[in-house]
């Protein structure tokens, strides 16, 4: 199971391609077969799960009531996004146009480690994120995990 952390700056060349770091790049497991699913981020970023993971996340979609409007709503959101992408020869990946277009990547791309999956940010959209979210550390970890 890969754990991805670490943040990086990377350009995308004409063709929508970019480099994943050799970090992130060596926590692959071998069940990810060097292939990501990339989809929609909650903010405007794009998910990159590796493909075990991915099999992982379909099966919880997967287990959702299909007679519930809303779990409908939610597998339709986050499928319909969904494109299958694999490392080339260089350890790039291709950035289909609608996601890059989604979460404004231009000609770089921040890609961020976020333990199962990678996040690739514009960097001014990252920078935008984090001057709104500008709680401290310690705050958020007392909120989110109890004191």
């Amino acid at each position: 199971m890969a754990r991805f952390k670490g943040q990086a700056e990377y350009s995308v060349d004409a063709k929508g391609r970019t480099a994943i770091p050799a970090k992130m790049r060596s926590a692959l497991s071998p069940d990810a077969q060097n292939t990501f699913t990339l989809t929609k981020g909650f903010e405007p970023c794009i998910y990159a799960y590796p493909q075990d993971q991915w099999k992982i996340k379909e099966e919880e979609y997967g287990s959702l009531n299909t007679n519930s409007r809303d779990a409908r709503h939610l597998v339709r959101m986050i499928l319909m996004w969904a494109e299958e992408v694999s490392l080339d020869g260089q350890g790039r990946i291709s950035l289909p146009k609608s996601l890059s277009e989604y979460a404004s990547i231009g000609d770089k791309v921040l890609i961020i480690g976020a333990m199962d999956r990678i996040e690739l940010w514009d960097p001014e959209q990252f920078a935008n994120y984090l001057q709104d979210h500008k709680e401290d550390q310690e705050t958020l970890v007392e909120r989110v995990m109890g004191s």
